[in-house]
This record gives structure tokens, sequence and C-alpha cells, in this order.
């Protein structure tokens, strides 16, 4: 057609003629570059919506997540189709890479049994919390990140940083983690490594008084722990990589704004039912009420004859 176009000063018919083009094809084809069909209408709605979210996610998120966030707003669309739009506007999802260990153990500590196992799954929250330390590079120094997850509904419960790896740090966040969640006593589990911090006497003392169960896997054993190693590969993919941050503060800033503003109430999860953390407690809890209220409801008493 641009052919035609660039040759139209010699007549439109002859040129179609010369071509074996006819011409009810050459202006369904104009028309079609005129009028764009209904389907590639949707299409650049579809994907200026697209787009939206996954600017949105910080870039992060895969067709996956993107179809789920759609669905979930109504749009009719399949899965096929926003991989190809994805596709066509260069849009793709952050792969993660395998982080570092930082685990330093001390041989003459006294280690907690495994009562996890490799089975990271809970059927409430504050049943089973993963915890581990790793480092965030900065120009002024290591920031030393501690952080406890819940495996329910893989919700970051508590996180701290210091420029020390020490058994303060990780006493901290387990106290923000209870001053937060209010776990019962005798119910939880505190799943970590065999690092010093947490075999210290610190710690392992605070378990204890708050009625809580240590438990720990081996060290240098990434499955022992994976879940809280996943969460170090998924902090690190979505938050930190290509970020160069010049002080300490600056890094904690970045965090804050990816755990408490991204992660837990709005990165979707398809282990979660394409929810984020704090939705998948939300509805938990709000199945839990209705069963309740319908177990409470009194019932009529059956006729008799």
């Amino acid at each position: 057609m641009t052919f035609v176009g660039e040759h139209s000063d010699l007549g439109v018919e002859p040129v179609l003629r010369e071509l074996s083009i006819p011409s009810s094809t050459y202006y369904r084809w104009r028309q079609a570059e005129t009028e764009p069909c209904e389907r590639r209408r949707r299409d650049a709605e579809l994907t200026s919506r697209i787009r939206q979210v996954h600017d949105e996610s910080g870039g992060i998120y895969g067709s996956p997540r993107v179809h789920a966030v759609l669905k979930r707003e109504g749009v009719s669309i399949g899965r096929k189709r926003v991989e190809r739009l994805m596709r066509q506007a260069g849009l793709a999802w952050i792969s993660p890479r395998k982080g570092k260990s930082f685990t330093r153990r001390d041989p003459d500590a006294d280690l907690a049994p495994d009562l996890v196992r490799r089975d990271f799954t809970a059927d409430r929250p504050n049943r089973l919390w993963v915890t581990d330390l790793t480092m965030v590079t900065t120009l002024e120094g290591p920031l030393w990140l501690s952080a406890i997850r819940d495996a329910f509904s893989r919700r970051v419960v508590a996180w701290e940083t210091s420029a020390r790896a020490d058994a303060d740090l990780v006493l901290t966040s387990l106290a923000y983690a209870l001053a937060s969640r209010e776990p019962a006593p005798g119910e939880l589990v505190h799943h970590a490594d065999h690092g010093c911090q947490y075999t210290s006497v610190k710690l392992t003392t605070r378990l204890v008084r708050a009625g809580i169960q240590a438990s720990m896997g081996s060290v240098g054993d990434s499955y022992d722990n994976a879940l809280a190693e996943n969460l170090w590969m998924v902090i690190k993919t979505e938050c930190i990589r290509g970020r160069v941050f010049a002080t300490r503060a600056g890094a904690n800033l970045a965090l804050f704004e990816y755990i408490d503003g991204f992660y837990n109430p709005h990165r979707i999860q398809k282990r979660l039912g394409y929810l984020s953390p704090i939705e998948f407690e939300e509805k938990h809890y709000a199945d839990q009420t209705a069963t309740e209220q319908v177990n409470l409801k009194p019932r009529r008493p059956a006729l008799t004859s």
C-alpha cells in the first residue's frame, strides 16, 4: 500500500492493475489503517492498562501477575493475550538471582531441634515464623537486615536494620513482631538457621519467656530455611538490584517503601490465590468470622408430630 501511495500521481487504479491488486482490497487496507478494527483498538487500550499495572509494580510483574490484577479489576482478557501484548510492548519481569549466605555458627552453642523439616506451611497466622539475616551494601558500609515472615500469609511481620549483625538486631525484630502480632503462648514456632545470633542466650531466653518454640535448620543449607531465603531473593531482586545507596539511611528508606509500602499490602502472590499477604490474612479472618456467626446462629427445633 505504501508503494501505491508513493506513485499516486500516476493514478491509483492503473498502479493497482499493474500490481494485480483488486481495488476493493486496496481500499479495505486503507480503511483498516485510518479506522483500526475493534480488536486493534482494544489491544491498544489493554496495552496502556498493562503498562500501567507493570509500572505500578515497579516493573517486577510478569504476565501471570499482570493478568491476575486485570482479572481482579473485572477486565476480560486471556492469559495468552496479556503475554502477547507485554511481549509486543517490551515489558518483562525481573528474574531473581541466588543470594549469598551470611550464616556464622557458634560451635559451642546449644541448638534447637528442627521442628519444621522443610514444611513451611501453616493453617493460620502466628503458627510458624521464619527469620534470617542478610546484608545490604551501601557506600557508608554494610546495613544488616533482620526480618520475620509468617509462613501462613508470607507477610513480613517485623523487620529491623542495623550496622551490626548481632543478637540485639534479631532481638529487636522479634520484639516488634511480638508487639504487633501478640501470638498465643505455646502455639508459635520460631524457625531460624544455626547463626550465632539465633543461638544467643538473649534470644533463646526471650523465646522461652514468650512461650515460643525455637526451631533450627542446618547451617549452610538454604532448603532448611527456604521461606526466609526466598524473602531475601524477592527483596534483592525487586528492591535492591541495580541501586547504589549512598547511606544506610537511604537503604533503610528503600526497604521501608518496599516492604511496608508494596510487599505486604500490594504484592500479589500465586500461592496466596493472587492476593497480597495482608489481603490473604484479612480474607482468613473474614472467613473465620463468617463461620463463627453461622455456628452461633440459633437453629429451629425439629417439628414433632
